[in-house]
């Protein structure tokens, strides 16, 4: 496994992270999510491995799921205090490849493409055995990814811009040999003059199952999206379910 690992989202990023991302607070988006994730808790707690400021979190535990999470930003944690409901929800300051929270839990998730900020297959691998130790017998482990575009990348590029608007440009390099990415973010305007880069690893779904089942979990369920819509080879993203078997 990798050494230290870096917390990119210090005080500046978590300050303005529910701003910059406000498509992912509408709330049909973070309803969809919850309405998928409640019901795989079943009455039990649940784990989130990058809780981050709560986005999730916050309205699963108002449907009355206990909540614990893991972050390694301390600053994006303090995010989740400052809201209503954020003192009451646990969170372990640590990555998720090594960090042991008490207790067992139905249900672990990684929402958003979280498991890239792993950036090696062994760190993923140790995700996936770390989760299932935290996993009751039946518990089930969700991630929500991209599936790696590689298809618009014309032969010799390796950038493809993923936002362009006059105050915020995004874009992605690739390196297809060694399946890692990095993300560029520059915000411009509005008194707002910001760069910001962050590495990622992709990895395909087949990859993901393999790594449950070196963790010994099992797919249970895989979607396109939060609605369960078809999961198709067109699709751009996906939402799969693994689950730790019951005990015989």
């Amino acid at each position: 496994m990798s050494g230290v690992r870096t917390n990119y989202f210090d005080a500046e990023i978590a300050a303005n992270y529910d701003r910059d991302s406000a498509f992912l607070f509408d709330p049909a988006v973070v309803g969809a999510t919850v309405d998928f994730l409640a019901p795989l808790a079943a009455g039990g707690a649940a784990l989130e491995l990058g809780i981050g400021t709560g986005r999730v979190a916050l309205p699963l535990s108002a449907r009355g799921v206990p909540v614990q999470g893991i972050d390694l930003s301390p600053d994006m944690v303090a995010q989740l205090r400052a809201k209503p409901g954020g003192a009451a929800i646990g969170v372990t300051i640590g990555d998720f490849v090594t960090t042991v929270v008490p207790g067992t839990f139905r249900l672990a998730y990684l929402v958003y493409n979280t498991i890239e900020n792993l950036t090696s297959q062994d760190d993923q691998v140790a995700c996936f055995v770390n989760v299932a130790r935290h996993l009751e017998p039946g518990g089930c482990f969700v991630i929500e990814v991209e599936v790696p575009q590689l298809r618009r990348l014309p032969p010799g590029q390796s950038a493809r811009p993923f936002l362009v608007t006059p105050e915020r440009v995004g874009f992605d390099t690739i390196d297809v040999a060694r399946q890692l990415g990095v993300s560029h973010h520059y915000w411009v305007g509005a008194g707002r003059a910001e760069i910001f880069t962050m590495p990622y690893r992709y990895a395909w779904p087949a990859e993901l199952d393999l790594m449950a089942r070196i963790a010994g979990l099992r797919l249970r369920e895989r979607w396109s999206g939060w609605r369960r819509e078809p999961f198709t080879s067109e699709s751009i993203s996906h939402v799969s379910v693994w689950e730790n078997p019951p005990a015989e």
